[in-house]
């Protein structure tokens, strides 16, 4: 059977009609996939950059607890009266530290001397644990590799040397029971953005010492891709396929003081259900000009002639290249090909300006209607690139887990849709203010310095102080000031020493701003 031409301009039209719109949703979703994929990848890295610098600057603080507490216990060996004492002592380190579920004082026979509850019973035994005979062996500040307890329990030893004018006297330490409540739960059991992704600990040789899910404590994960690299101590972000075979998206980082790697991930379908939704939302959106362009090619088929060959042509063509301005040069000297002409015209302006649309959508975070980190760290590469000046405001609001605690994370939403408001109101024309995460944002000023950076940032931190927000009390913020080129010469620095700033405004009493220092540093 021989086609009609009819039936062929149809067909050909519907298809390349059908084509492009197909061709328009696949590379908005790639697009925004590749996107949503590269953002989850970097906010998962940021943060757990920042969960170890916390787990390492905590361990460190642990260390030198102990230290502190070495110099009492050595004006207490020489005293046979002093079990007593030690005892004590060796219990206010547990309780005030909260961190060990028990504290012993032993000789360099690994004799314990003092301890606290519950191993109080002990005093008088000797230690035979890797832990303790590590710290015998070693004489230095230690924090064990995980080794099964008697019990079978998973422990981290954590001890510190007794010298007295050079003299190794024994040492003082604490156990950490990986199974039980521990330091590593609360400093990472509640995952920062609640979004799917969670966060487990690996230590030197690939077996997990933390893990929501308890039961897979020790357990080998050394054939983790990210693992390896964290083996070897590395840090980055990587998509991969976990031991579970997930597809998951992963950012890494090695702690040093503890030989530890700490990985948060999140599933990939999670990470890119948006930009599935998206094309949902496309298609619907375009269905009513769909149906009218098939109607219109179905009418104007009937009137058959070359315009209408060359017009099925370039549009079959229009998914590989712009074919439009062939397209308007086509002759439309009747009435029926000018008609179809505009409306194929139309369509590929169309469907241009959605795949526009959706891509500039994933630049604005979601909540706050800000523009988000991706952006953000766009604007400040080009401005770098031109070798123009511009100053950073890194701030974020004081205790707001409290408020998300208190009243519900629907009014913590409306908190920062209310902070993102004001920085709006504060900010001049030409400012930008980003969401940067969570409760962190971000406002950049092109050609400005750090001086009207900060008074910007004393405005709006004043206002905050002197409004009450949608939770019914005043929110306050801490920030962090820089400028470029006078504190760094990159972004990510520039970024790092105003984070820097900002956690110093918190340490300091929070409710302030504080600009980086103009003295010369590493960058």
């Amino acid at each position: 059977m021989r086609w009609s031409l009819k039936n062929l301009i149809q067909v050909v039209a519907i298809l390349a009609i059908a084509l492009t719109f197909l061709t328009s949703t696949t590379v908005a979703y790639q697009v925004h996939k590749q996107s949503l994929i590269h953002s989850t990848l970097e906010a998962n890295y940021a943060y757990v950059q920042k969960l170890t610098s916390t787990t390492d600057t905590y361990l460190r603080e642990i260390l030198n607890t102990l230290e502190v507490n070495a110099e009492v216990v050595l004006s207490l060996l020489d005293d046979p009266s002093s079990q007593t004492q030690m005892n004590a002592l060796a219990e206010r380190i547990r309780t005030e530290t909260n961190t060990f579920d028990s504290v012993a004082v032993a000789s360099t026979e690994g004799v314990i001397l003092g301890a606290s509850s519950p191993s109080r019973e002990l005093v008088g035994e000797e230690l035979t644990s890797i832990g303790a005979m590590q710290a015998i062996k070693e004489k230095r500040k230690i924090i064990s590799h995980p080794y099964v307890g008697i019990e079978g329990e998973p422990i981290i030893f954590i001890s510190v040397p007794l010298f007295e004018n050079g003299e190794y006297k024994g040492f003082l330490g604490g156990a950490i029971y990986l199974d039980q409540p521990n330091i590593l739960e609360k400093l990472l059991g509640n995952h920062y953005y609640e979004n799917g992704s969670y966060v487990y600990v690996v230590d030197y040789a690939g077996k997990l010492i933390y893990h929501q899910e308890k039961e897979r404590l020790k357990e080998d994960v050394s054939s983790n891709p990210v693992v390896q690299k964290l083996i070897t101590g590395e840090s980055g972000h990587k998509q991969l396929i976990n031991t579970k075979g997930i597809p998951m998206l992963a950012g890494y980082a090695y702690v040093p003081i503890a030989e530890w790697g700490i990985v948060v991930q999140r599933q990939l379908d999670i990470s890119v259900a948006p930009a599935k939704e998206m094309v949902l939302e496309m298609a619907f959106k375009s269905l009513p000009l769909l149906l009218l362009s098939f109607f219109l090619v179905r009418y104007l088929s009937r009137k058959i002639a070359l315009p209408l060959q060359k017009l099925a042509y370039y549009t079959e063509n229009s998914v590989e290249s712009d074919q439009k301005e062939k397209m308007e040069a086509i002759s439309d000297w009747y009435y029926e090909a000018k008609q179809l002409k505009g409306a194929m015209v139309h369509s590929l302006d169309y469907f241009k300006n959605e795949m526009n649309y959706f891509i500039h959508q994933s630049t604005i975070d979601p909540l706050t209607k800000l523009t988000n980190r991706r952006m953000m760290d766009s604007y400040m590469k080009q401005w770098v690139d031109d070798g123009t000046p511009f100053a950073l405001i890194i701030f974020d609001i004081d205790k707001f887990k409290r408020v998300n605690d208190r009243y519900g994370h629907a009014v913590g939403d409306e908190v920062l849709i209310y902070l993102a408001d004001w920085m709006q109101r504060t900010v001049r024309k030409q400012d930008i203010c980003c969401r940067y995460g969570g409760e962190e944002f971000v406002i950049l000023l092109p050609k400005s310095d750090k001086v009207t950076a900060y008074l910007t940032a004393e405005r709006l931190r004043e206002k905050m102080e002197d409004t009450v927000s949608p939770c019914g009390e005043v929110i306050t913020i801490s920030s962090g000031v820089g400028a470029y080129p006078l504190h760094a010469n990159h972004p990510a620095r520039l970024i790092e020493l105003a984070d820097q700033s900002l956690y110093e405004a918190k340490r300091t009493g929070r409710n302030k701003t504080i600009v980086v220092s103009d003295e010369p540093r590493q960058k």
